[in-house]
């Protein structure tokens, strides 16, 4: 009787982001073409680079498409209500300093509902992380315009074209304090994930742009094809520009994008001040042989 060979069971190779992604929620939710889960993947790479030990990291999101973001990262990770991730992570911080608190959300988030907390927490200068997915639109809401849709580009509530200036998210968290602003396309991936990564290095408030296709809703409204589309018109109109003078980087429709990173400075955070102050008031209020002084 001739032997048969036994089969051997096949080994399955780890997924290079299995070890920060949630894999039992995988697939994600997100539209085929759609820039956040590239975004998501430099991210899962600025994590692998920094020092910071993933156990100190947490993430805070709010609602719509990046809101999802937080719930397939494997680190403790947070869900607010829309407009609220800023003063959540800013509570975090506070509570344990210790932490690198990282909100990962969208525009209309970040600076649209959550403008004035965006605004206050740069001026504090706050040591927390801000990366911003922006693609223009409420795309999960029902494609309504946001506080940075360009000028004319049409959405469900401006059928006729933007009549409002749109927000400039690097020269906003610049002119409040901002000690590290950044602005990619979703098609800058390595360049991405290297100013993600300095961004998780720098003590203060951090801002982290990224221009997103949604092909979804953005694109199909304004007639600009497909998401590859977009990230070929990222490819030919991104102009790097390190440094430049955030008052110069308004997003205009379908015009030359700027992106690079315009600001890198040191001052003190919240806490640095609030504890340079608590140590100065325990000094002066313990005087040797004098006793307190009133």
């Amino acid at each position: 009787m001739k032997a048969t060979a036994t089969a051997q069971p096949v080994e399955v190779a780890e997924h290079p982001m299995e070890s920060l992604l949630r894999m039992d929620r995988i697939p994600h939710i997100w539209c085929s073409t759609c820039g956040i889960g590239t975004a998501v993947t430099a991210f899962a790479e600025a994590l692998k680079r920094t020092e910071i030990p993933l156990e100190k990291v947490c993430v805070v999101s709010g609602i719509g498409c990046s809101g999802r973001i937080a719930g397939y990262i494997k680190l403790d990770s947070f869900h607010s209500t829309h407009g609220r991730a800023i003063p959540f992570a800013t509570g975090l911080k506070l509570a344990n300093p210790e932490l690198k608190v990282v909100v990962f959300s969208g525009d209309g988030d970040i600076v649209g509902i959550g403008g004035n907390h965006f605004i206050h927490a740069a001026r504090r200068n706050m040591d927390i992380v801000v990366l911003c997915i922006n693609n223009f639109i409420y795309a999960m809401t029902g494609g309504q315009v946001a506080a940075t849709t360009p000028l004319t580009a049409n959405t469900s509530t401006s059928p006729y074209g933007n009549f409002e200036q749109p927000f400039n998210i690097p020269h906003l968290a610049a002119s409040c304090g901002a000690v590290y602003v950044a602005r990619w396309t979703a098609l800058h991936v390595r360049r991405l994930a290297r100013s993600m990564t300095e961004a998780l290095n720098k003590k203060g408030f951090s801002l982290v742009e990224i221009v997103c296709p949604c092909s979804t809703i953005y694109a199909r409204r304004n007639k600009l094809g497909t998401g590859l589309d977009l990230m070929k018109f990222y490819h030919d109109n991104s102009v790097i520009k390190h440094g430049a003078d955030t008052r110069e980087l308004d997003i205009e429709f379908q015009k030359k994008i700027i992106v690079g990173k315009f600001i890198d400075r040191e001052r003190p955070t919240f806490l640095d001040a609030h504890n340079d102050w608590l140590k100065q008031r325990l000094k002066d209020k313990f005087v040797p042989h004098g006793g307190p002084r009133c």
